[in-house]
């Protein structure tokens, strides 16, 4: 069996609550999928769907939500070159979902590859979230390391900070990131 194609692309918040609701607040009403950072013209979306055409309405498979906020903290040491120089280069993700007949089949990293090109393409040099601590096996797969000690999101669970650094990027005419 082939891999299914997922595609990615930079929407709406609109277009992605419907899974965020399902995935992230089941039972509760579509406004408690919305997040305040949703409203915040720095912010972008990425949704991931699997082999769509042009003119299809395709259904979102994966999505996540990634916005400038300041590392909470100093900056973590980095792997490998200079430390940034400011927490303004840091954007921060959260609302990472993945609808449950596509887990496993790499949503969530597409959602993440492209959200931290964009990321990148912005200026960022840290990307960071609150993850749980379930997911610490997918976030360090992803270049993600944890920062600082678990935490208990009330009504979530057992979280950790994730952190990646990334190089910024320039955009070139026609490209979403221009490559290194």
């Amino acid at each position: 069996m082939t891999a299914p194609v997922i595609r990615t692309a930079l929407v709406p918040a609109s277009e992605i609550l419907g899974l965020r609701r399902e995935v992230l607040r089941p039972g509760l009403p579509r406004e408690a999928a919305v997040f305040p950072e949703d409203g915040d013209p720095a912010a972008f979306h990425i949704a991931s769907y699997e082999g769509f055409h042009e003119g299809d309405a395709p259904e979102v498979l994966g999505c996540g939500t990634f916005f400038p906020e300041p590392f909470p903290g100093p900056f973590p040491e980095p792997r490998s070159g200079p430390r940034p120089d400011s927490a303004a280069t840091a954007y921060r993700f959260r609302g990472m979902a993945s609808a449950p007949a596509a887990r496993g089949r790499g949503h969530g990293a597409a959602v993440l590859r492209a959200g931290t090109a964009e990321a990148a393409a912005r200026g960022a040099a840290l990307l960071w979230c609150n993850g749980r601590t379930t997911a610490r096996g997918f976030y360090e797969h992803q270049g993600f390391r944890a920062h600082g000690e678990e935490f208990v999101v009330e009504g979530v669970g057992p979280h950790l900070v994730f952190v990646r650094e990334i190089r910024p990027r320039t955009r070139r005419t026609g490209d979403a990131a221009a490559r290194p």
